[in-house]
């Protein structure tokens, strides 16, 4: 089967530091799909269908530059450890989900956030009491009228002295504090804030060209303008491709923190 590419995706040519990805992880059933649909389409879909994997890529231009922000949507099940923590490895900010109504579902997302550290410690070579990566824990379902099982106690221990780890207790059915949690997560991890979903203009992919700078000129297209663009076709790629992601965006980080080294020496 050959794979269909959208124009954005044969001709846009995203720099490595502007590409991102963010990996949504958590047990089955808490709204880990449904998140993600608020954040590309807007909208939410009252009937569970369950996720082996979903991989979702968007574009963005903001004030003349491009973005490229790869969402994956993981398995509650997660039936292939390597590949949960390849997901992990990869991942430049996460969304743990549980549903406020299950204990079980919170406890899951206290090991995926042990998980996340420890295997993003290994990477960078720092204890995970060092480690910083952007999350946003979300407790999904606050518009049902349920026996809260998770205390708010056990939240803030959770959080407590993290300052690249936010809290929101949201409503991916009703879009309570949906948008706000995509600022937050985004600001935590030093992206703009306009890939938020309401701080955009959503555009459908035929005018992927605004991606270009050169168009602007040519169209009523202000500089300044945020637009936001979900390419159609999108898939994972490859294990390999992965890999030098990863490579990519070490040697990336390591190069930035030696500067700042240097700048403040």
């Amino acid at each position: 089967m050959i794979k269909k590419m959208s124009p954005c995706e044969t001709e846009v040519n995203v720099p490595t530091k502007n590409c991102y990805r963010m990996v949504i992880l958590g047990s089955s059933k808490v709204g880990k799909s449904a998140i993600v649909s608020r954040f590309l389409n807007s909208k939410f879909d009252d009937q569970y269908t369950p996720t082996i994997e979903d991989f979702h890529r968007k574009f963005y231009s903001i004030r003349g530059d491009i973005y490229q922000l790869d969402i994956l949507d993981t398995s509650g099940n997660h039936p292939f450890p390597a590949m949960r923590r390849l997901s992990i490895l990869t991942g430049d900010v996460f969304i743990l989900v549980f549903s406020l109504d299950n204990r079980d579902s919170f406890e899951e997302v206290q090991r995926l956030r042990q998980q996340i550290l420890e295997t993003k410690s290994c990477l960078k070579n720092k204890t995970k009491e060092n480690i910083e990566v952007p999350i946003v824990i979300c407790g999904n379902k606050s518009d049902r009228d349920f026996y809260r099982e998770v205390p708010r106690e056990k939240i803030e221990q959770l959080i407590d002295g993290d300052t690249k780890c936010a809290y929101f207790e949201i409503s991916a059915k009703r879009n309570t504090k949906v948008d706000e949690m995509f600022q937050t997560l985004f600001t935590m991890a030093k992206l703009p804030s306009e890939m938020s979903p309401d701080l955009h203009r959503k555009v459908s992919v035929q005018y992927c060209d605004i991606l270009h700078r050169k168009t602007f000129r040519s169209r009523k297209i202000k500089d300044e303008d945020a637009y936001g663009i979900v390419a159609p076709f999108a898939r994972r790629p490859s294990v390999h491709s992965d890999l030098m992601y990863i490579k990519e965006k070490t040697i990336s980080g390591a190069h930035a923190r030696d500067k700042e080294r240097c700048v403040i020496s």
